[in-house]
């Protein structure tokens, strides 16, 4: 799939984002979730505001994956204190990749995870860092496949269900 493009999300594209952002997560975690956790995580997690905010945030950055100019996937990034946890000025944080299912297996969430990996080296990150879910094993053998160990575990709330996340990082050779 060599016509992906990837382009960075403005406060213009919220309503793609939005829409992108709850039907890929829903897609991934629907099956392992109640449908009272699942809508209740969409509307606060995918809010207007929310997403506002976060595309606000010069220490975040959204870029989409399209394909034949429809959005396919997204990435999320973190810096500095915009990170979930760690919040070191020298790592970057992949918060989302997420891909619509119809594309799954079909390199979109590799060119995405290339795109941060780019980033990271661009300002000079000493590693990249991540949480993801321990019942999700395609994304855990993901990351495992680009090099990624697992280095602690974090609390991750889907709703009123507490979820253990896996954190895993990658070292960068600067």
């Amino acid at each position: 799939m060599t016509d992906i493009e990837i382009q960075k999300v403005t406060l213009n594209d919220i309503d793609q984002l939005q829409k992108i952002g709850r039907q890929t997560f829903y897609e991934t975690f629907s099956a392992g979730n109640s449908e009272e956790n699942m809508t209740k995580y969409l509307d606060e997690g995918f809010s207007l505001e929310k997403l506002t905010t976060e595309l606000s945030d010069n220490n975040a950055e959204f870029y989409f994956a399209t394909l034949d100019n429809n959005v396919i996937g997204y990435l999320k990034l973190n810096f500095g204190q915009s990170q979930t946890e760690l919040k070191d000025d020298k790592v970057l944080e992949i918060e989302r990749i997420y891909v619509l299912k119809d594309f799954h297996g079909k390199s979109v969430g590799q060119i995405l995870y290339d795109k941060a990996i780019h980033i990271a080296r661009q300002k000079n990150a000493d590693y990249v860092w991540l949480g993801v879910w321990e019942e999700n094993p395609r994304a855990i053998n993901f990351y495992k496949k680009n090099g990624f160990v697992e280095f602690d575990k974090h609390v991750f709330k889907l709703g009123n269900d507490e979820q253990t996340d896996i954190m895993m990082k990658l070292k960068l050779n600067n």
